[in-house]
């Protein structure tokens, strides 16, 4: 699968702190064309917690020898999108590495579909209630 064909899109970026990610999904624009809008930034701290995460993502659908090299983007299949956008709104603003790390494990196993869920209750507008729901569900805070 390449990059025109997925859902959703990874980004390795080089940062003076270390690597960072950045998240993108398909969407259509205001002329119906079809865009990688970006749902949101994964800071290094929570890049190097939730690199498990990230790496069994991409080699779900660029094969068991990819890694995660930054430059091009990475796509994601729908399922892993969901559980890496789920995490990159979960850790979004977040500062303790271990319970990063909990977190990102947790939704690492978690179902494909029930990730696309939360990923769909906190991409709307009130979306704040849904975000700290799901830190509490996969123990990314107390």
């Amino acid at each position: 699968m390449n990059v025109r064909q997925s859902s959703f899109a990874l980004r390795v970026v080089r940062r003076r702190a270390g690597d960072a990610g950045v998240l993108y999904r398909r969407s259509l624009d205001s002329h119906g064309n079809e865009r990688l809008t970006r749902i949101a930034s994964i800071s290094p701290l929570a890049f190097t917690a939730g690199t498990a995460l990230l790496r069994q993502a991409v080699r779900a659908t660029e094969g068991p020898g990819a890694g995660l090299s930054s430059g091009p983007f990475h796509p994601l299949d729908s399922e892993w999108g969901a559980r890496v956008a789920c995490y990159a709104l979960v850790a979004r603003g977040l500062r303790n590495g271990e319970r990063l790390h909990r977190g990102a494990e947790n939704l690492r196993h978690a179902d494909g579909p029930e990730a696309a869920w939360w990923f769909g209750q906190m991409a709307r507008r009130d979306g704040l209630r849904a975000i700290r729901a799901l830190r509490i569900l996969v123990e990314a805070v107390r």
